[in-house]
Formats: C-alpha cells, structure tokens, sequence
C-alpha cells in the first residue's frame, strides 16, 4: 500500500533560554486505509505530534511526508494548502460554530477553500450528514444538539474534503461509554468504506483493541509499535 504518512527523525523543542525536548527523533509509516491508535501517558508528546503532523506546527528538525509531499519545502501559504486539502481533524471537543446549523459547520471547509458557497457544497455536506445518521438534522444549530450528535458533525465536517488522512485527537473522551462506541463505529465505517486513513489518539483501551495497530508514545518516543490481530468489531 502507498504512504500516507511518513515522520523521519522528528524532534520538537520548546524554549528560548532554557530548550526542553518534548520528541527525540520519532521515525513512523503509516500506510494507506490503516486504522491506528496513538497511545501513551499524559505528557508523553501526543498532541505535540498530532500538531506536527497535522501540519499546526513545525518540527525543530527531521521531516513530515504527507502522501507523498515533504512539507518541510512548503511555505506557510503551502502548508495551509496542503491541511486543508488532505488532512481532516475531529477533536475531543468538537469545536462547533455555535451560531450556525449542521449543514453550515459541515459546509465551512469547502467555502474557506473555495472562498464562496454553492449548492454543491451544501448537497455534498447534507450527504455526510446523512452518513453520520443526521439527515433529520441539517437546519438545527450546534447547542441544540447531543453531545454524540455534536461529535457527529464534526465527523462529518472532517470528512468534507475528503482528506485522504484523519487525525483524530480522543474523539470519544468528552462521551458516554454508548455514544463512544457509536463514534468509533462511524470512524471505522468511513475507513472501510472509503480507505481513507486514521491516526487516533485514544486513553480508552477497549478502543485501541478495536485498531489495526497500536503505537506507544511514552517521553516523546515511540517504544511499541504492534500490529493488533484482535481488531475487526
């Protein structure tokens, strides 16, 4: 299968006077339509790697190969470009535009790419919506939602552009065991259904058992990287 991610040597400080090093040279593949969990500790440099690869931040040094593109030879216009594009983002809070309705969320990446709204958009977004089991659901505005049904349209809205990587960033810490399951069952369903590849950073164990491998980070870097054998609910 082709790359959709490559980390070669992949090191990150912080500071000025006093530099701490939050990853130490972190090299990991990820192929395409895989399903693959991040796990580790609080502080281990999860989110600090997520942000690396979802192009939010830059490396201190080493390289991000997002299919195929290096992103280190891209300027910021170019790394906006290549986000918005490729990469699709679902947080552990959803990060909804409370004035706006579903379809509206769902709708904003394709008209901050295409800087205007057609009809396209809409029936394209009203389609994903339908996909995440909210079709009766278009028109009421973010707060008037579940949570679960909040974190679908954020589903929804991350798949908009249909990115060919997702990174998602504990998708189901903010929910009920059931609407996590439900999530999960969603994520997993686009990523059989249309290849398109996960990275998701999970506590949750009995959801890192449900990936096709599982990667641990622990003092920024990685000591296990295992396929797993038990996934496929």
């Amino acid at each position: 299968m082709a790359e959709a991610l490559r980390l070669e040597g992949l090191v990150k400080d912080y500071g000025e006077a006093v530099r701490t090093r939050v990853l130490h040279g972190v090299d990991l593949t990820v192929r395409q339509g895989e399903f693959t969990a991040l796990i580790g500790p609080s502080g281990s440099g999860k989110s600090t790697l997520l942000n690396l690869i979802g192009l939010l931040d830059r490396p201190t040094a080493g390289r991000v190969v997002v299919a195929g593109q290096d992103t280190g030879l891209l300027d910021d216009d170019g790394l906006t470009g290549c986000r918005g594009r490729g990469i699709g983002f679902v947080f552990q809070f959803h990060h909804l535009l409370p004035e706006f309705s579903a379809l509206e969320n769902v709708m904003m990446p394709m008209m901050a790419a295409q800087r205007r709204q057609t009809p396209e958009m809409a029936a394209s977004a009203a389609r994903l919506l339908g996909d995440v089991g909210l079709g009766a659901f278009l028109q009421r505005r973010a707060p008037l939602l579940s949570g679960g049904q909040q974190q679908r349209v954020a589903i929804a809205r991350a798949l908009s552009m249909n990115p060919g990587l997702v990174l998602a960033d504990e998708p189901t810490g903010n929910l009920d065991t059931a609407s996590a399951d439900e999530i999960f069952a969603l994520l997993r369903r686009f990523n059989r259904q249309a290849g398109t590849t996960f990275l998701v950073v999970t506590h949750d164990p009995r959801l890192a058992a449900r990936c096709d491998r599982i990667i641990e980070l622990v003092d920024g870097r990685i000591t296990s990287d295992r396929p797993n054998h038990r996934e496929g609910t």
